[in-house]
């Protein structure tokens, strides 16, 4: 059974441009954004499920931090308790003081090739540094260590 999470759109972005959006769906559902991810996005897809976070204060509060599209799709997460899939440093650690687990891209790609989705993690990083996604040689180390490659 796979599991519902929220995404933000840098992680949307970064898949999309390594021709690997394909894996959230193939791991998550629902795959919930805010709206203000599908605008920062700019792409629909029928598997990403379009919700309004209710507490609209708590986005107000977050958007003095963080941009819209993080601070909404935090606020959305912690409504329904659910996991995040957030890249940004000051994004996650809102994230994780608000009690939320947070994934990153690259966790995405760890996970996908555990659950035998993908068959190697290291093309996708290539890919993903040769779109200008930096990862810091500790995650990138550490990634390919935990893949197994």
């Amino acid at each position: 059974m796979r599991e519902p999470i929220v995404a933000d759109s840098t992680s949307l972005i970064a898949l999309e441009r390594i021709d690997a959006l394909t894996v959230l769906p193939a791991m998550f559902e629902p795959v919930l954004i805010p709206p203000e991810v599908e605008h920062e996005f700019g792409a629909a897809y029928p598997w990403l499920k379009v919700e309004v976070p209710t507490n609209q204060a708590l986005v107000s509060s977050l958007k003095l931090l963080l941009g819209d599209g993080e601070a909404a799709a935090i606020a959305l997460a912690s409504q329904h308790r659910l996991p995040i899939i957030l890249d940004d440093r000051q994004a996650r650690t809102v994230a994780r003081q608000l009690g939320l687990r947070v994934i990153g891209t690259v966790g995405c790609a760890l996970k996908a090739k555990q659950a035998g989705v993908v068959a190697a993690v290291k093309p996708l990083i290539e890919k993903l540094e040769e779109q200008g996604f930096y990862l810091s040689p500790a995650l990138k180390t550490e990634s390919l260590r935990l893949a197994g490659e």
